[in-house]
């Protein structure tokens, strides 16, 4: 039928003609079928042989550092086996807590959601600040306890969906609004007086604070206290090293924390305007003593080098992972077996870490130069990672 319907076509000029005859073949093409995306899972079990630079890792450390994590895993049943036999493991016998990670765990490689599996890298610290318990012409810069006008509004109570979502924001009238940024804390448009926990030098130093989360405050006194990351104020977080670089202030390469200070001690009178355009703030609480090393996101000690910041909507916290990247700036191989025990505000995404290099000057230089590309694995123990397996292809494939 199509071929008598395109002879009886009558046409007055050839390329009419020719237009027609291209645009019916168009039309009798048959389309191709839409696209369909299967879901990737974001942890794939694999082989102890998959994970590369596992045989030469010696995995004491992290056995010491999973232990500290156990409190916070005992309660879910798929991990109670596992922290119970981490008590009777020789920790100093090499071998021993070697077979004990291979007979009782999984390794799962972590995927992100395109189903590529290199992410990014970054390292965290705790820095040392010079402080006061007062202001003056030294001490001008406040480091803030959380508000009273700070809302904080868990969604999940209200969307099961968006468990462990949280919106940020105060009262206008009746209205909730977004918090107050950086610009208008610092200029002092926000109600924050007499929520200064502690006063401190450099306005970039405070930046890094925020940054880092937690650090060390030398007082006048001689004394030292932690102060750890309490809330935030809802705004994204924008890179200033970012702005730099497209400004041209430096390169990508000369891209660091330390430039990044000696850039604002060369500008004294552009820091609080560069600063200003990252919007997002923290608030701080005090632990008023000087803790060996700050708490992570399960409320227990970080381990320098074995701490690893994930995003909890892939990675459980408290999970061993293994990681496999570059030193800072390098590209000597870094493999080695962390703990999750942390998050952070930049930390979104399956194959996104940050590592926590430790406390001080010299664990600042190493991670203010850590941005390396990285690979995942978690370990998950046998029962539970075959419980996950069988869920997964459950809800993937019904």
């Amino acid at each position: 039928m199509m071929s008598g319907f395109l002879s009886s076509l009558s046409c007055s000029v050839p390329f009419g003609c020719l237009l027609s005859l291209l645009l019916l073949a168009a039309c009798a093409r048959p389309t191709a079928p839409p696209e369909i995306k299967v879901p990737v899972e974001p942890l794939q079990a694999v082989s102890w042989q998959e994970v590369p630079g596992w045989q030469q890792e010696d995995l004491r450390p992290a056995l010491e550092a999973f232990i500290v994590s156990c409190p916070s895993l005992k309660r879910k049943p798929s991990w109670q086996t596992v922290c119970t036999e981490t008590l009777q493991v020789d920790a100093a016998d090499r071998g021993a807590v070697r077979r004990f990670f291979e007979n009782r765990f999984i390794p799962h490689r972590v995927h992100n959601s395109d189903g590529s599996t290199r992410g990014l890298i970054t390292g965290y610290y705790v820095p040392d600040l010079q402080g006061s318990r007062t202001p003056d012409k030294n001490y001008r810069y406040p480091v803030l306890s959380i508000p009273d006008d700070l809302l904080v509004i868990d969604l999940g109570t209200l969307y099961p969906d968006l468990k462990g979502r949280r919106l940020r924001g105060r009262l206008d009238g009746r209205r909730v609004v977004p918090y107050w940024s950086r610009t208008e804390i610092d200029s002092g448009q926000a109600p924050v007086a007499g929520k200064e926990l502690f006063w401190v030098q450099d306005p970039v130093e405070l930046f890094f604070l925020h940054i880092q989360g937690s650090g060390r405050i030398s007082l006048e006194n001689g004394e030292r206290v932690m102060v750890n990351y309490a809330e935030q104020n809802g705004h994204p977080y924008r890179s200033i090293g970012k702005l730099l670089i497209e400004s041209g202030a430096m390169t990508r390469h000369q891209m660091s924390l330390q430039n990044i200070k000696a850039w604002g001690q060369r500008h004294p009178d552009k820091v609080l305007q560069l600063l200003g355009e990252n919007p997002s703030y923290v608030f701080f609480s005090s632990a008023e003593q000087d803790l060996p090393s700050p708490p992570g996101a399960l409320g227990y000690p970080l381990t320098p080098q074995r701490s690893l910041a994930v995003d909890p909507q892939t990675i459980p916290l408290g999970a061993p992972v293994f990681i496999a990247t570059t030193w800072p700036n390098s590209s000597r191989p870094l493999q080695q077996l962390m703990v999750a025990q942390d998050t952070g505000g930049a930390i979104k995404g399956a194959v996104r870490a940050d590592f926590f290099w430790g406390l001080g000057q010299e664990a600042g230089s190493l991670a203010g130069r850590m941005k390396q590309d990285g690979w995942l694995w978690v370990l998950l123990p046998r029962n539970g990672a075959e419980h996950v397996s069988e869920q997964s292809k459950a809800a993937t494939y019904p």
